[in-house]
Formats: structure tokens, C-alpha cells, sequence
């Protein structure tokens, strides 16, 4: 089977990761894979060279045309047998496009219960019947689409998300190396967050939310600390928060990392502060990593969960902190109980190859 993958960009996304990990998997079965992206730059890319990344160039609105010119020769080199469009532009440009370069399939899939105000969701609406199936990542994304009117009712299904288990486990190795090398007391209570610096992560709510921890540090034996991995526009806010909050001491920012796997399995906690997500791909694979979650009713994040970790009100700073101080407070036995259940959950729900095997039944039906 030729399967083209159609996404917006390579950026360092949960979305971006989900694409190039799907298409790894199913060249590795043996199909022929290509991915096209319309923006620059590059961050995340396949392991295997093999599977080439073609440029659209759709970096404004005045590219559309050269833009439809590049992708159109695609089409007619390639020659798929499915078009799979991730985030909500490839999925316009995708089902708008088909109406004058006919493909046998196209499939839509968008990554969020918020992918835009109602110009897009209108967009979708208007262009739905181009496309064979729309799906979005979890039940509650899927359900936020019907309610914005850019699907019909019963229009979208939901896929999840698959989380590559090989590559997201725990290390025990990794508890000393990774406080060490980042300077961290080997007894603190380390909180992580990763993601990249967007309002969707809401990442001065969860500054605000540790600065009201901190305040209580005197009930706790060891001084939390947090780190942050991610990158992106919102840098110059954070530092400033952090900065206004005096925790220069008490937060670090990583800059973009290669290593989460093992940021998650030193760190105590994850802590997720999202305003909106699709599904929480970071949530499912520090659960992989056996790492207790504390996490924002954020899209389908609850889903993701299954009902381990802690959950917190988007955008309340005050009982976000309560759920930090909550998690820092209980049983070593009750949280590495629940650890090994969210990770039995996450194998049960979120495998990669069986999502792969999903979405083959999908592109061949």
C-alpha cells in the first residue's frame, strides 16, 4: 500500500510525534510511506531515512497556489492509495485540493477539541463531505467538533493516539544520571512538564500553581523543584513569571530535549496544565514511564488517565496547587500502585502497533 501523510508542519507537537512514529511503524510492515508538510522548520522527523519528507511550501496565504502546484505533482508521482491529513490545515488544503487532483481516499484526522475559532470550524463543515472519514484523537475532541458544527452528528470517530512502548518505559537508570547532570538534590520531589511554550499548555498557570506550592514548603521534608522541557514563542513570558515569582531556584527550563523518556522516569510527578488538548499525548507517555500524573480536565486528558493521577479545573491556578501539594503528600505505596496500573492501562489502550493495526483496517476498508 502507498500511504501519504499530509501534516501542517514538523514542529516539536504531540501531533508531529504521532505522525512520524505512525508512518515508522507502517513502513516497517512494508508499505511505502511519504510524509508532505507545508511549514518549516524540521524539529521532528522518522528514524528511517528511507522514508522521504517532501516540502509543499504553504508557509503564507500567498503560497497556496505554488503550494497546490508542489502537491499535485506529488499526487501524480506517488500515486497513494490513501491520503492521511493531520491538524486543521493539511485537512482543508487536503479535501479542498481533492476536488481537482482526484486521490481514492482521504483521510482527515485533527489532534484537538480546539483547533481554531469559527472560520475553521466553518471551513471543516463546508469541506467534510470531501473527505471519506474525519476522526479526532479522543471522545471528548470528537464530541467538541459535533457541538462547534464542524462535523454532523455522528460524522467523526475517534482514534487514539498510539504511544511507542519500546521507546517510552521506564529507566531506573535514568533517577541518578538525569539529577545529576541537572544539578538536582537526589532526595527532592522533582515535577516535570514538557510540551512546547504555546497558550494551549497554559504554562503561566502552572508557574502561578507552583509558586503557591512553594509557599507551603515548610510542611514538606524536601523542597519541590520543576523543570520544564519545550521550546516556542511564550519563552519570554515564562521567564518573566518565573522570574516575578522569585523561583529561580526552584524552576528550571530545559530548552528542547531528546530525552524525555528519561526525564519522566527521574521525575516524581508530571504535571500537566493544559487550557485545551486533543488527547495528552505527554500524559499517556509519562504513564508509560511509570510516573504519577497530575494533569488539567483539559480535552481528553481525563480519557487518557483512566482515573489515575490527579485531576485539576483548566485554568485555576489555586486548585492546581492543591493537586501538586496532594500528590507531594501521599503514600509511596499508593502512588507506585497506581503507577503500575496506569501503565498496564496505557499498554491496554495506547499501543502503538495496535493503533497501527487500526488504522491499517481503516486505509484498506
Amino acid at each position: 500500500m502507498r500511504i501519504l501523510y499530509v501534516i501542517t508542519g514538523l514542529a516539536g507537537g504531540g501531533a508531529e510525534k504521532v505522525v512520524v512514529d505512525l508512518a515508522a511503524r507502517m513502513f516497517n510492515l512494508g508499505h511505502s510511506v511519504k510524509i508532505a508538510y507545508f511549514k518549516k522548520p524540521v524539529i521532528v522527523s522518522p528514524n528511517n531515512q528511507n522514508i522521504e519528507l517532501i516540502y509543499i511550501g504553504l508557509e503564507t496565504v500567498y503560497d497556496i497556489f505554488s503550494a497546490y502546484k508542489n502537491y499535485k505533482k506529488l499526487i501524480e508521482d506517488f500515486q497513494p492509495d490513501v491520503v492521511h491529513a493531520h491538524m486543521v490545515h493539511a485537512n482543508i488544503f487536503a479535501r479542498i485540493a481533492r476536488k481537482f487532483t482526484p486521490i481514492p481516499k482521504l483521510i482527515c484526522t485533527a489532534h484537538s477539541n480546539n483547533e481554531g475559532g469559527r472560520l475553521r470550524m466553518l471551513a471543516y463543515k463546508l469541506t467534510h463531505h470531501q473527505a471519506d472519514l474525519t476522526t479526532n484523537v479522543s471522545i471528548a475532541a470528537s464530541e467538541s467538533f459535533e457541538l462547534l458544527g464542524a462535523v454532523p452528528k455522528g460524522g467523526i470517530r475517534t482514534i487514539y493516539n498510539g504511544i511507542d512502548l519500546d521507546k517510552f518505559k521506564f529507566n531506573p537508570q535514568a533517577y541518578e544520571s538525569i539529577r545529576s547532570n541537572l544539578d538536582i538534590c537526589s532526595d527532592a520531589k522533582l515535577f516535570l512538564a514538557v510540551g512546547r511554550f504555546h497558550k494551549a499548555k497554559d504554562y503561566l498557570n502552572l508557574i502561578k500553581a507552583f509558586y503557591l506550592l512553594i509557599e507551603k514548603q515548610g510542611t514538606f521534608i524536601h523542597c519541590p523543584v520543576l523543570i520544564i522541557a519545550g521550546e516556542g514563542e511564550e519563552r519570554a513570558e515564562i521567564e518573566a513569571a518565573i522570574a516575578g515569582y522569585a523561583l529561580s531556584e526552584d524552576v528550571k527550563l530545559l530548552g528542547r530535549r531528546d530525552d524525555v523518556a528519561d526525564l519522566m522516569s527521574a521525575a516524581d510527578f508530571f504535571v500537566l496544565s493544559s487550557a485545551y488538548e486533543g488527547f495528552g499525548l505527554v500524559v499517556a507517555e509519562a504513564m508509560a514511564c511509570e510516573t504519577f500524573v497530575v494533569a488539567t480536565d483539559s480535552g481528553g486528558v481525563k480519557e487518557v488517565m483512566g482515573g489515575y493521577g490527579l485531576l485539576a479545573p483548566i485554568k485555576n491556578s489555586t486548585l492546581l496547587a492543591e493537586q501538586l501539594s496532594k500528590a507531594i503528600s501521599m503514600d509511596e505505596k499508593i502512588i507506585s500502585q497506581n503507577n503500575l496500573n496506569a501503565l498496564d492501562y496505557v499498554k491496554k489502550n495506547f499501543d502503538l502497533d495496535e493503533i497501527t493495526k487500526q488504522w491499517l483496517k481503516i486505509y484498506a476498508a
